[in-house]
């Protein structure tokens, strides 16, 4: 169909509900501005500087994405969405 939408190279119609998700997932964590940068600034030493990691997080076009995946999947190291696991477990407290 022309209408179609086509996304990692399939139709919408093709895929399965999980390979749909999955491909979004995917659609937004390879714009991440992370994705292109060390890793290991979004994963610090204990007691290591998260600077460089939040503050290319405030550029990043994904940022709500991310923490929102970080929050569904309890990702409990690194940086995510601009905050640290200390900060999103403040956030999940907040928000239930």
């Amino acid at each position: 169909m022309a209408n179609d939408a086509i996304l990692r190279g399939r139709t919408v119609r093709e895929m399965s509900i999980d390979e749909l998700f999955g491909a979004v997932e995917q659609e937004w964590q390879d714009q991440a501005l992370c994705a292109q940068t060390d890793p290991e600034a979004f994963f610090p030493e204990k007691g290591g500087s998260t600077r460089e990691a939040k503050r290319i997080c405030l550029a990043c076009a994904v940022r709500d994405e991310c923490l929102e995946y970080a929050l569904e999947h309890d990702e409990r190291f690194g940086i995510w969405g601009g905050l640290s696991d200390r900060e999103r477990r403040r956030l999940k407290k907040q928000i239930i």
